[in-house]
């Protein structure tokens, strides 16, 4: 046979697969048995084999590739914005009237009026978000939502969910948002199989994706659901409708539980129609999602700094349920602070088994009047874990909870500052550590990849690393004696390891964890002082000139870099070869250096992306306008943020005019 008529022998048979597949997996309407399938299946992999060739759609490259090393980064090609959140419907209300109110204002200021508004319910699924980028007709890439903005590529992980299209009809760039879920039917079969099994469909399902080997993945035998294209490269939907038409179209599996209502009154039925029958579901859901319907409407209300204005999230009341409480055991973490957990007799909570609960403090133990024996009302809300709310009336004899006096982990004696316990003991306390690695070694900090928690409980444990400054005096024969290491992840480890001496300023002092300083004040802070030296000689009152910082974060810093055990355990790492630099690029004086900037408003690029510009370029970003404000920054239907810039007679620009300034920059 020619390699021509091969091929095409094997685009019929993969035709005919995927046509299968789709009325299997998706439409859940088999069209064959199984032995028919596989009698399919087996000629088109026997073909492969034979003549050395697999079509990049073939359903054989489903079946798990080989282990990966790492997660890959993915810039998305849109935005990928999480959903503000009601827990009542007077909230929905208000989310609604703000937007009837932005609609007003621009149908009284322009000719092309927008409609009047209907909405869309749907399920909130309680998986993990999955992004899948098309070109061609073929699935290029997948991965996970990440930040929003960059996600980890997933692809061999997404191939072996078989309701997700390895080829699709239409032919131009798309990014396709859905969620990765594991059937409450999957879970059962897969406990019945397993040693260990599964007590929890969402950190199942996230767990698959999540892990580096895709034949972990196809275990799991899990299912995805769709429901938004976050980019196209036309604009072809005038409605949510016809965006779900069109992933329907194109092969993808869209829950049928979709509603068109016209007003609120429908939302609220549709939200307690499918309140009541929620524990009747296949998959995990934690409520529903409300979004206006018109994509026009859509992209005039546009963002918020996280959340759509055109969408809203209406999540059920949490579950209760009441136990026994068996022990409570203290926990310390990163920030030294001891910590409470119920252990729980086991009860089951919407198909979970739960045996563990939050205690906040010893004062929350007193107050909610818990005993040893104790009957305790719990509420779990999703997959969170549970909370106590109080003690039951019990017949069975209750023992009094012990404040603790020691540490659990280090026996050091413990002190009380308010209504919370502290370990003094921040240089060898095992979990204080662990938790500082692990903030340390992360992505905004040092980023140390294959430094997880896992491999720092390892080194603690079999290497006795005592402090962070240890890390960089780790060998490759220390680490390849430990256990699932071998010659390429050791040496992956110590080239992480190496590579993370030379960080940019702002990301090592974020590392430091210091308290109160997240990720923009360490920016603040090197764009600033410029140099680490210059940091820890700072003193309290130039600090509370920088950016947010406040007297609170001010003394904090001080006081953190006037600690001589702090000031030891920095010199070690400067002399093991770490060497922040900060990028004299940041900080060329140009026109937004220093310049106090708002945004507000439905802009056309993400939030984010245009603070980070700004930020690189030396400007201060501020969510609110004042006489201080020296530029803001409007896109569509601004609000009350543009009229007090009017007032004050601070300077606006729109998105096009910033791009002037910015010299005509389109990218970051």
């Amino acid at each position: 046979m020619s390699s021509s008529n091969v091929e095409n022998k094997m685009i019929n048979l993969i035709k005919k697969i995927d046509e299968l597949n789709y009325h299997y997996y998706t439409l859940d309407e088999p069209l064959v048995s199984d032995a028919e399938y596989d009698k399919l299946y087996d000629e088109l992999r026997k073909l492969e084999k034979e003549n050395n060739i697999v079509l990049k759609n073939s359903p054989t490259n489903r079946v798990g590739g080989e282990v990966l090393s790492k997660f890959e980064k993915h810039t998305h090609l849109g935005a990928l914005y999480s959903m503000d959140k009601a827990q009542d419907y007077e909230t929905i209300k208000s989310w609604n009237t703000r937007n009837l109110r932005l609609i007003q204002q621009y149908n009284e200021t322009h000719v092309d009026k927008l409609p009047e508004v209907d909405y869309v319910v749907e399920l909130k699924f309680d998986g993990l978000t999955i992004n899948l980028t098309y070109e061609d007709g073929f699935l290029k890439t997948a991965s996970t939502r990440g930040n929003g903005l960059i996600g980890e590529k997933i692809l061999e992980q997404v191939k072996t969910i078989y309701s997700v299209p390895l080829k699709i009809d239409y032919k131009g760039l798309i990014e396709v948002q859905g969620e990765g879920l594991m059937p409450f039917k999957s879970l059962e079969e897969y406990n019945k199989t397993h040693e260990e099994p599964l007590k929890n469909a969402r950190n199942a399902a996230a767990g698959a994706l999540r892990n580096l080997d895709p034949k972990v993945t196809r275990e799991r035998n899990l299912t995805a659901y769709f429901y938004n294209i976050g980019y196209i490269e036309e604009n072809i939907f005038k409605d949510d409708i016809e965006m779900k038409n069109f992933l329907r179209k194109n092969g993808f599996k869209v829950y049928n539980i979709n509603k068109h209502c016209k007003n609120l009154g429908e939302v609220f039925s549709e939200i307690e129609k499918i309140g009541e029958n929620r524990n009747n579901l296949p998959i995990l859901i934690d409520g529903v999602t409300i979004k206006i319907n018109d994509i026009k409407t859509r992209e005039i209300l546009g963002f918020t700094n996280k959340f759509p204005r055109w969408a809203i999230a209406y999540k059920f009341e949490a579950e209760e349920i009441s136990t026994k409480l068996i022990d409570v055991i203290w926990n310390v973490g990163r920030s030294s602070k001891v910590t409470p957990t119920a252990i729980l007799e086991p009860v089951d909570i919407g198909g979970v088994t739960i045996q563990r609960a939050t205690l906040n403090n010893y004062d929350d133990i007193l107050r909610k009047k818990v005993k040893l024996n104790s009957r305790v009302l719990i509420r779990r809300s999703n997959d969170v874990i549970p909370e106590i709310l109080g003690a039951l009336p019990t017949d069975e004899e209750t023992i009094e909870i012990e404040k603790p006096t020691h540490c659990p982990a280090c026996g050091a004696e413990l002190f009380q500052d308010g209504v919370h316990i502290f370990c003094p003991n921040t240089l060898s306390c095992t979990p204080q550590l662990v938790a500082r690695l692990v903030h340390f070694a992360s992505r905004d900090a040092m980023d140390i990849e294959g430094l997880s928690e896992k491999t720092i409980e390892k080194l603690l444990e079999e290497l006795n690393v005592s402090e962070i400054a240890q890390i960089y005096e780790l060998k490759y024969d220390d680490i390849i004696k430990l256990e699932g290491f071998k010659e390429k992840r050791t040496n992956n480890l110590l080239n992480a390891i190496e590579k993370s001496k030379n960080r940019e300023l702002t990301n090592f002092i974020y590392a430091l964890g210091i308290a109160n300083v997240g990720i923009k004040t360490s920016r603040d802070l090197a764009n600033h002082y410029e140099s680490f030296q210059a940091l820890r000689e700072a003193k309290e009152e130039e600090l509370i000139n920088i950016g947010d910082i406040g007297p609170i974060t001010a003394y904090e810093i001080v006081e953190f870099f006037n600690d001589l055990n702090i000031k030891n355990s920095i010199d070690k790492l400067l002399s093991l070869g770490v060497k922040p630099y900060f990028d004299k690029k940041e900080n060329i004086e140009n026109y937004f250096t220093d310049k106090k900037i708002v945004l507000t408003g439905a802009l056309k690029r993400p939030r984010k992306e245009l603070e980070e510009i700004l930020l690189s370029r030396g400007a201060k970003i501020s969510s609110s306008v004042s006489k201080n404000t020296d530029l803001v920054v409007v896109g569509d239907s601004p609000g009350s943020k543009y009229k007090k810039a009017l007032e004050l007679g601070v300077e606006i620009v729109n998105e096009e005019e910033l791009k002037e300034l910015l010299g005509g920059e389109n990218e970051d």
